[in-house]
């Protein structure tokens, strides 16, 4: 039942990251390319929907990995399925403390509606997003080193 766990909680890490990973490097630059109002549009979708998404998805990564740490603790490996939880809640508070609040205002912006500063705001939340990307990677990588 643990290898199960152990497998089930990778794979579904290792989606997540796969998402995160295209916003950053397919979907938003393919977003940005895109004549006039259409990219920001996009991005306002993009945020409803995986907004809507991904906090259950990062929630249910994170208490799975907690479950595999706590059932494995003997196993080898643990710390490495520790130290991927640790980098799991860096994630998730980065999300709520700094990716969140642009992406709950940017979500509702229209052509007609968004702040003259709307660009520099989709950058901050871009950069922030590369960052969290970064550690999602790590916490991935541990947790798939973990299963050998």
């Amino acid at each position: 039942m643990l290898n199960a766990l152990e497998v089930f909680t990778t794979v579904l890490v290792g989606v997540m990251v796969g998402v995160e990973f295209s916003v950053a490097f397919v979907i938003n630059p393919i977003l940005n390319a895109l004549p006039e109002d259409s990219g920001q549009l996009g991005r306002a979708h993009g945020g409803q929907l995986l907004g809507a998404v991904m906090p259950v998805w990062y929630i249910t990564s994170l208490v799975l990995v907690a479950v595999w740490a706590i059932a494995g603790w003997h196993r080898p490996g643990s710390g490495l399925v520790v130290t991927a939880g640790v980098l799991l809640i860096v994630s998730v508070v980065m999300s709520i403390l700094l990716l969140v609040p642009i992406n709950n205002r940017s979500k509702t912006w229209t052509p007609e509606n968004r702040p003259e500063d709307w660009k520099e705001q989709s950058n901050r939340w871009d950069r922030f997003h590369y960052v969290r990307v970064a550690v999602i990677i790590a916490a991935f990588a541990l947790l798939a080193a973990a299963l050998t």
